[in-house]
């Protein structure tokens, strides 16, 4: 009996020794969850035995019990690394066998898919192309692909406008400075003049401009002095008359051929507007070519540059003079500020000042390239449908106030061009103008007769760098069925801004804030994991996209689950089925990305188990031994 006892103690003593083990051997294995050798003792019992008097017969192990307490969590270096902070296991699918684990070592494989060390799929939610969280659960796959660009449908504006601010008021004495030679090219000014400008103080400033001085020096000259601004042009009017069919003609540089009577073109009327044509469609559209009623065409270069035609043969040699029977015009307009006065020395009419007596005006009349007629401006950048980035800018107006209302009138153009609706289906844009009205409490009352304070933009025709259309989504006028809300998916340029968060109250202008929905493609560059266990796809255009949801699993017996080697457990019988939810819901814990779960196996305790594994073994052949010792003494009696 001695001997079976003994014999059993043993037996246990090494299973305990086995389970000490393999719990050292784990203490760096991630996710790992200690064991526990639990024992019982053993009785020999009957119907008619006598239970006060019963001897045991030894032990044996009940259970191998595994410990599922929370282990360290500890930072890496990989952001799709994942640690579960609270109850709950990692799905993962094993060619299709479900399997479940702590360990959350996690990267992407050569398609895609997130998986673990062993190449098993975690499970997870997928989101749409929105960034939609969808309740189907199946493998997580990162798709590594480009961000598709993205249109402005919407434009937030939150700013507040100052009550204080007066009504901008700008004084201009504008002089007009013709000067042309019908016959020859412009020579500039034919002799030295002196501007002297007398300012409000008394202080005064004299220009000396020399003799050839060209209209564009001149307006850069002014330009530099406070309180005057300039501009210049060149303008080229070319008579009916000049422009025959079947002629070559050379534009600053470039060759036109005007096609003969077999191409069409028989008069000369008819070859003037052609060559307009041909002008707005060259790399010379800069020029304004315009055809002026049956009398010519005039070319004007806004940069002041001298504009030639020139008739030449078939080989591009010059024909005739380049000014034939032309009329060349410099213009320089010159704008001055209230009290400043300009007078000069030249006798009589001045070439540049033009008139003695400059034409006064006394307006507010908004004008995007002068600063003092507008309160304020922002600007912001939003995308059209081929992700290219335009800019928006506003102009903000403070408006006489008319029967006891506040009004703000704000101006809109994208690009320095205008985007306002034309009364039909066709035509240039117009000057897009909205009245912003506020209520007696700052808040915003409407926008032109909108309650909800959103307008849209409907004209608006997106260009690339030289001022053509890129190809991307056009307008949609009003007249043609443009309205709001935008559709989707979208189908032209169209947006909607909305200006329902802006007040005007006592405080100075200030941008709260500016948010649009628009945005660039952009490549992945990298990936983040919130709380809830959700895969961020971080862009470099700046946007972040949700690609998936990490799922997890709990059991009503986690006791119950059957190791099955590499960090796994499988479900049985006795664990009961799975629940699975998305992190921190229900009694699901949460995700600490960028971390694992260490071991939770106490390595000293481990060690003091393993002196006790030792001596109990040590013990029960301690047990062996005496019984040897007993059975012997009596095999020697004589």
């Amino acid at each position: 009996m001695a001997f079976n006892i003994g014999l059993s103690g043993l037996r246990a003593s090494q299973v305990d020794l086995d389970v000490t083990g393999n719990n050292i051997a784990n203490a760096s294995t991630v996710g790992f969850k200690g064991s526990q050798a639990q024992f019982g003792d053993l009785y020999s019992s009957g119907f008619l035995s006598s239970g006060n008097m019963a001897v045991g017969g030894g032990v044996k192990v009940q259970d191998i019990k595994q410990s599922f307490g929370q282990g360290s969590i500890s930072g890496t270096q990989n952001g799709l690394d994942m640690a579960i902070d609270g109850d709950g296991f990692f799905i993962l699918s094993n060619q299709g066998q479900v399997e479940y684990s702590r360990a959350g070592q996690f990267s992407i494989d050569k398609d895609g898919f997130v998986v673990n060390n062993q190449s098993m799929r975690v499970q997870g939610y997928q989101a749409d192309d929105e960034g939609n969280l969808s309740g189907v659960r199946g493998d997580l796959q990162i798709d590594a692909g480009n961000l598709e660009p993205r249109r402005t449908t919407r434009f937030d504006s939150e700013l507040n406008l100052d009550s204080r601010e007066s009504v901008l008021e700008v004084i201009r004495q504008t002089y007009p400075t013709p000067w042309s030679d019908p016959n020859n090219p412009p020579a500039g000014l034919a002799a030295d003049e002196t501007l002297t400008f007398t300012y409000p103080d008394g202080r005064t400033i004299d220009v000396d401009f020399q003799a050839g001085d060209r209209a564009q020096t001149i307006a850069e000259r002014l330009n530099e002095l406070s309180g005057v601004s300039s501009s210049s042009r060149t303008r080229l009017d070319i008579v009916d008359g000049v422009i025959q069919p079947g002629t070559n003609y050379e534009v600053m540089g470039e060759t036109f051929s005007v096609p003969g009577a077999g191409g069409g073109i028989t008069n000369s009327e008819e070859a003037r507007d052609w060559l307009q044509d041909a002008i707005n469609d060259s790399p010379l559209n800069t020029l304004n070519a315009t055809a002026q009623g049956t009398s010519g065409m005039r070319l004007i270069d806004s940069r002041g540059n001298e504009v030639t035609v020139t008739e030449v043969d078939g080989s591009g040699n010059p024909v005739g003079g380049g000014y034939s029977d032309t009329g060349v015009e410099e213009i320089t307009n010159i704008s001055l500020e209230q009290g400043i006065v300009a007078t000069t020395d030249a006798g009589g009419t001045s070439p540049i000042l033009g008139s003695d007596s400059p034409d006064i005006t006394r307006t507010n009349t908004f004008d995007p390239e002068d600063q003092r007629t507008y309160n304020h401006a922002t600007s912001s950048t939003i995308y059209d449908s081929l992700g290219n980035p335009h800019t928006m800018t506003q102009y903000f107006v403070k408006e006489p106030v008319s029967g006891g209302d506040s009004v703000w009138a704000m101006y809109v153009q994208i690009d320095d061009e205008d985007v306002g609706d034309p009364p039909f289906t066709t035509g240039e844009p117009t000057r897009a103008r909205y009245e912003l009205e506020f209520n007696t409490d700052g808040s915003l009352a409407s926008v032109d007769g909108d309650p909800n304070g959103q307008i849209l933009i409907s004209n608006w025709t997106p260009k690339d760098d030289s001022g053509q259309p890129n190809g991307a989504d056009g307008p949609l006028p009003i007249a043609s069925g443009g309205e709001l809300p935008i559709a989707e998916p979208p189908v032209s340029s169209n947006f909607m801004v909305d200006m329902n968060e802006t007040t005007q109250f006592g405080s100075s202008f200030g941008v709260i804030d500016q948010q649009q929905n628009g945005y660039t493609t952009g490549r992945l560059s990298g990936l983040d994991v919130s709380d809830e266990g959700v895969v961020f796809a971080r862009y470099s255009n700046g946007q972040s996209q949700n690609l998936g949801q990490v799922a997890l699993a709990s059991f009503a017996n986690t006791d119950g689950l059957s190791p099955v080697g590499d960090t796994n457990w499988v479900e049985t019988f006795e664990s009961g089925q799975p629940i699975f939810g998305q992190p921190g819901t229900g009694t699901l814990g949460g995700i600490s990305a960028s971390s694992v779960e260490e071991s939770n196996v106490d390595l000293s305790q481990e060690l003091v188990n393993l002196i006790i594994a030792q001596r109990n073994y040590q013990a029960n052949a301690k047990t062996i031994e005496t019984s040897d010792a007993v059975t012997q003494t009596i095999i020697n009696l004589r």
